[in-house]
């Protein structure tokens, strides 16, 4: 019987943390403290090493916690009740189908790009699993597409930022990405071509909240001797029609292709 095996304590002591986490929200150090009755240390602890698995993220200003997307690994149930994942499924599973290549979901996270649901229905049926994962934002498709439309003050604060490098194709300079994110706005769309990881390519495009917000993005992503560039007009006009469809299910009523393919 499970009831009888012996519980690890600090186990147990972070699972309590992420259940009052899941009811409250955002919540502090000394409520979680107060509700487990435990020294407000312990339970800094075992936020701080939560946190760096992504399973919870501190506000910068509150110093408050709440769930972070990793938890998506964790629980399909989780991601089924995330309002843009079930109303971009059936949009995804039919790109997938579309162009044979691995489709992905993806918000941002600070710095950087958390992907929150993938399908690949493709005939190869082989793909990296990208899921509840964190890729730098200035080397990937669906992190320039959601770069492209942050506030100002918000994207020149990325820009400031150290751009680091992972392949010879990964763009470093912050004027470069400037002028790439301006072209982002104008296309509609933002393609990446082997620019996180050798041999990978990848178009993605906004999807827009109720108030046309660009809350997330849809992506295509796949191996550079599939998804060569000369097709990336073809597959970007595609993607930015999922992406429509799926800000429609969101409830925006504009049009959400800024941009044009050309």
């Amino acid at each position: 019987m499970v009831d009888d095996v012996p519980l690890v304590q600090s186990v147990d002591r972070a699972v309590a943390a992420m259940e009052i986490l899941a009811r409250d929200g955002w919540v502090g150090v000394t409520e979680i403290s107060r509700e487990l009755d435990i020294h407000k240390s312990t339970v800094f602890r075992l936020l701080a090493t939560l946190e760096r698995r992504g399973v919870v993220e501190q506000h910068a200003e509150t110093q408050k916690y709440r769930l972070g997307f990793a938890v998506l690994r964790f629980a399909s149930s989780v991601r089924s009740s995330l309002d843009l994942v079930r109303a971009g499924r059936p949009t995804c599973d039919r790109l997938s189908r579309q162009i044979d290549e691995t489709v992905n979901l993806a918000v941002l996270e600070e710095c950087d790009v958390v992907y929150i649901h993938q399908v690949n229905l493709s005939s190869s049926r082989v793909s990296a699993d990208w899921l509840g994962s964190h890729t730098p934002a200035h080397c990937s498709a669906t992190g320039k597409v959601l770069l492209a439309h942050l506030p100002d003050r918000q994207a020149e604060g990325f820009l400031r930022a150290p751009l680091q490098r992972y392949t010879s194709a990964t763009i470093t300079d912050p004027d470069r990405l400037r002028a790439e994110l301006r072209d982002v706005r104008h296309a509609g769309y933002a393609a990446a071509t082997e620019e996180l990881e050798e041999g990978l390519n990848a178009v993605a495009a906004p999807i827009r909240g109720p108030d046309g917000t660009v809350v997330a993005c849809v992506s295509v992503s796949g191996p550079s001797y599939r998804l060569e560039v000369e097709r990336m007009p073809e597959v970007a006009t595609a993607v930015i029609a999922a992406a429509a469809e799926i800000s429609r299910r969101l409830g925006f009523l504009g049009d959400a292709n800024e941009g044009l393919v050309g």
